[in-house]
């Protein structure tokens, strides 16, 4: 039994300790919105938040995780979907498709929590782990440069 704290809530989970912590989010907590692309935290898709720092949920274990606190796109703002990343995603409409966008908005948080007011440059480098399929590049940076001036 471990227990992990996701989104300021205590889970107690019965799994091995290699597992992938995304497993354990969709799976055994029910967090869906973090997603399974390459498996090998290449692509993004499952960038959670440990700590306050992006991590791949893909390639951490729950055994790497036990004491740090997990955040979700689900604990981001809630159900709410008021997060200033997540109004400035809506405003651009970054999103073709979608299924990149939790990891993308993750990531973001991360950049802006540690660069409140980041340069195009800054934005880029942090981004650059990110892939969206749909080429949403430019209008993802747009909602980052849009969210960074309602600071976060």
């Amino acid at each position: 039994m471990l227990d992990l704290r996701v989104n300021d809530a205590m889970h107690r989970i019965d799994a091995p300790p290699e597992m992938p912590l995304l497993w354990a989010l969709r799976d055994l907590i029910g967090l869906r919105g973090t997603k399974f692309a390459c498996g090998i935290g290449a692509c993004g898709a499952c960038t959670i938040l440990l700590d306050g720092e992006a991590a791949r949920a893909c390639i951490t274990t729950i055994a790497d995780v036990g004491g740090k606190a997990i955040r979700t796109i689900e604990g981001l703002s809630g159900s709410r979907g008021d997060h200033p990343l997540q109004r400035a995603w809506k405003q651009v409409n970054a999103p073709q498709c979608g299924y990149c966008q939790p990891g993308q908005i993750m990531q973001a948080a991360a950049l802006l929590a540690q660069t409140p007011k980041p340069t195009d440059r800054q934005i880029n480098d942090a981004m650059a782990g990110n892939i969206c399929r749909c080429g949403a590049y430019q209008r993802i940076k747009a909602a980052i440069k849009i969210a960074a001036g309602e600071g976060i």
